[in-house]
């Protein structure tokens, strides 16, 4: 098993003036699931390249283990990678692709064919060894390339988006299936993905990136209740933080919120960090499942009661998404499935005061 550390990582394109990786330094556990999540075009997969030797580095260090690997080429790294795309011989058998890598390193054929018997039972494709990938399915052609990757015994796992290609419903069981694999293999896992609730689900921390630069590494519930910038907190959710631009008003000692059509007071205990925001803007950031229709809560008030009018309502099972409007700023609330207000109808609904954030409109840094 090993650690992996990244230290001043960079890659620059053309000559140096396009920077996709910007100053990276990062240190993974042993046996730990590191999950790069961010938009395209973040850097996550280049640093995902960068660390499997597919990718030269600009500049910077990774150490896999005690062992500096810059210079090491990627068939000696000990590492074993999972595209997104499968990448399966189709004239090999599914036995002969999983073998396919042992072969080129002249493993003894007993011991491949234990090995890939072993990968087939972990991953329950023992009855599809006969098979050629056209006679898979995407996710079985997915479990394949997850058990090439298994009988290499590797240090360190990496797996750049490999659920992408699948539909929502494979995406979920694959999810699982990885999640299982990771408990049972007890090795160090890197994993690349746009998709938030991947990273939400399956990651011990969550790196998230822009634009070549790590924004915040944290455990999931960190990163999600406490960001540290705007970006981080619209990123990372479903549906995606409501940010309500607004100034600070203080009055008699107190500290209020006001959006413009309407006001709200914040918390006491959140006063000294807030204090030096009085009558300034702010963007005030809640997210839906902390909105509530006042009909349902009884911890409303007038200090955090707001009116609004709801213009959809979209029912999605367990929950209902309701698209509200202040008459200046739109945003969402999740409610639970009984909670179908009127559309085009004003209603009042209550903001849960102690969960908010509050974000600095020029840093985007979170002031709360």
């Amino acid at each position: 098993m090993a650690s992996i550390k990244l230290k001043n990582l960079c890659k620059t394109y053309k000559g140096g003036t396009v920077r996709a990786v910007d100053d990276v330094s990062l240190e993974i556990k042993d046996k730990e699931f590191i999950v790069l999540v961010g938009p395209s075009g973040c850097g996550k997969s280049t640093t995902l390249r960068m660390i499997a030797g597919l990718e030269d580095v600009s500049s910077g260090n990774i150490w896999i283990g005690d062992r500096l690997v810059n210079d090491i080429p990627p068939k000696d790294r000990d590492i074993a990678m999972v595209f997104q795309n499968y990448a399966l011989y189709p004239h090999m058998t599914v036995f002969e692709n999983m073998a396919f890598g042992l072969k080129l390193r002249n493993y003894p054929k007993a011991e491949i064919v234990r090995r890939v018997h072993e990968a087939a039972e972990i991953l329950n494709m023992t009855r599809y060894l006969t098979r050629r990938p056209r006679q898979l399915s995407g996710g079985e052609c997915q479990r394949v390339a997850l058990g090439r990757a298994i009988v290499r015994k590797p240090k360190v796992f990496l797996f750049d988006e490999p659920l992408s290609n699948l539909d929502a419903k494979m995406r979920v069981t694959m999810r699982t299936e990885i999640h299982k694999l990771r408990m049972r293999l007890q090795t160090t896992f890197i994993y690349v993905t746009h998709d938030q609730t991947e990273a939400m689900t399956m990651g011990d921390r969550i790196v998230v990136m822009k634009s070549g630069v790590i924004h915040q590494c944290a455990e999931p519930m960190t990163i999600y209740d406490k960001p540290v910038n705007k970006f981080v907190a619209s990123f990372i959710g479903t549906p995606p933080i409501n940010l309500l631009p607004g100034q600070i008003v203080k009055k008699e000692k107190r500290f209020y919120f006001d959006e413009g059509r309407f006001r709200v007071k914040i918390m006491d205990d959140m006063n000294d960090r807030i204090a030096p925001y009085a009558d300034k803007n702010v963007v005030l950031g809640i997210r839906s499942e902390d909105v509530y229709d006042k009909l349902f809560v009884s911890m409303a008030s007038v200090d955090n009661t707001i009116r609004v009018t709801c213009e959809v309502v979209e029912p999605l099972g367990s929950d209902v998404y309701l698209y509200l409007n202040t008459g200046k700023n739109s945003f969402i609330a999740r409610v639970g499935a009984h909670n179908r207000p009127e559309v085009n109808r004003d209603m009042e609904v209550v903001f849960d005061m102690r969960k908010v954030h509050f974000f600095d409109p020029q840093t985007e840094t979170a002031i709360i």
